[in-house]
């Protein structure tokens, strides 16, 4: 079957538009309901949201979908995804539902759905999802007498702050530390400072004051400018850019550098390996990471295993083989000893962990390898574009012919966004810069 509904990270689009329609979003909770009622108890659902304004459109048509299906409703406000997805496993639910487009604008929304383990839902999962939505979902209504009830979880937040703190190394603090934290107006805007904070920083909040419209505008991991001038500004020891979301992060170090999501995995797995943590002999990584974190894990007698783009293809080649460090370039990192999929600030506190048991500063342990040049453009196209054209084909052919073994191309649609993503690299950057723009120009004829 075509899926029309998902794509790599759940449904999203213009809020109000279809497919974020509220009566799209309830056909989904019944849909996603009646996948998810099994066996005689009383059903749960978990929602959270992040802060943008169409939260408060599709939060009540969801919970009025799972309502219909017989399911109880759990709802925990602003959180990070990652908060509910631990949320979900921890109270025992059927599923959970995060509403959010992650590092989008506000115009943007999404609804991501988690299993009762707290993982995002298979392909196939979804596939039935989708399928039911344009069904006769009344044959699965709850009765009358059966409707499930709403409720809002008080505690949501202490909740996961205590959870992230848990994961902090026993016995080290942060305390002597400054630390810069942009939280992208976005759904981690109280719990990333108070759980900085209570471990003993000095905490510079920025992106902190949610309005509806301003998340990711200006601010957090997909525009990490003022979290570095933030840095450079107060003196701070780091930075640290969530997005909308929280599921992804950027780190600056104490001169405002930027380490980017292959730094940070290849930072993690090395401190991983040397305590005798790291599992699966490597680590797992997408398609558009560098390949300089390839051949820095060469030396450290390390693989990298790659997938497709999403972390959740990422999450499920790290449970099918054995490994817990993992991530995409853009600073999803999922440690799965930890969570079920990428959190951003876990991972941040993992960095910090590294920081405060060498006693030096993170530009001294972050900075792992230096990337071979990489360029990547965006090309905007409406409807489905034929990445199999000829004319694109030979285009790629050519390019891959130029770049000869020690370089590499991918081009590949987005799955949150109308665009064609084309990236290449290799040593040298002025046949990088031509490769690229030769391939925008063959797919823009197309696209045209």
């Amino acid at each position: 079957m075509t899926r029309q509904l998902f794509g790599t990270d759940g449904i999203r689009g213009l809020a109000n538009s279809e497919p974020m329609t509220a009566g799209t979003a309830l056909r989904v909770g019944m849909a996603a309901g009646a996948v998810f009622t099994r066996g005689n108890h009383r059903h749960r659902a978990v929602i959270g949201k992040d802060t943008r304004l169409s939260g408060y459109l599709l939060e009540p048509a969801l919970t009025a979908g799972f309502i219909a299906m017989g399911m109880d409703v759990i709802m925990v406000g602003p959180m990070p995804t990652p908060a509910v997805a631990m949320l979900t496993r921890s109270l025992r639910a059927d599923i959970g539902v995060m509403i959010s487009a992650s590092h989008n604008g506000y115009a943007d929304n999404g609804i991501k759905l988690f299993g009762p383990d707290g993982y995002k839902l298979s392909d196939e999962a979804e596939a039935e999802i989708e399928t039911l939505v344009d069904s006769d979902l009344g044959k699965y209504h709850a009765g009358s007498d059966g409707l499930g009830r709403a409720q809002r979880l008080d505690d949501a937040q202490g909740r996961y702050i205590e959870f992230v703190k848990n994961t902090f190394p026993r016995g080290r603090r942060l305390d002597g530390l400054k630390v810069a934290v942009d939280c992208a107006n976005g759904a981690a805007y109280r719990v990333a400072p108070a759980a900085l904070w209570e471990l003993g920083a000095e905490v510079i909040p920025i992106g902190v004051a949610p309005d509806g419209f301003n998340i990711n505008r200006g601010c957090g991991s997909t525009d990490p400018g003022a979290m570095q001038d933030a840095v450079r500004r107060h003196g701070a020891d780091i930075g640290i850019a969530l997005d909308g979301d929280a599921d992804r992060v950027l780190i600056a170090d104490e001169e405002g550098a930027l380490l980017d999501g292959d730094q940070l995995m290849a930072m993690i797995a090395r401190s991983w390996q040397e305590s005798g943590r790291l599992k699966g002999g490597g680590l797992v990584a997408t398609v558009m990471s560098n390949l300089g974190l390839e051949i820095y894990a060469g030396t450290r007698g390390l693989r990298v295993e790659r997938t497709r783009v999403g972390d959740r293809y990422v999450v499920e080649h790290m449970r099918r083989h054995g490994f817990n460090v993992g991530g995409e370039q853009s600073g999803h990192i999922v440690l799965n000893d930890y969570s079920t999929t990428g959190d951003g600030l876990i991972a941040a506190l993992e960095v910090l962990a590294v920081v405060v048991g060498s006693g030096r500063r993170v530009s001294e342990v972050g900075r792992m390898f230096t990337p071979l040049p990489q360029l990547l453009r965006n090309v905007r196209f409406a409807g489905q574009f034929p990445l199999d054209n000829e004319s694109v084909q030979s285009a790629v052919r050519e390019a891959e012919s130029r770049l000869g073994r020690d370089g590499r191309v991918l081009i590949r649609k987005s799955g949150t966004e109308p665009l064609i993503r084309v990236m290449a690299e290799g040593p040298d950057e002025t046949l990088i810069a031509d490769v690229v723009s030769r391939l925008v120009d063959a797919i823009e004829r197309v696209a045209a």
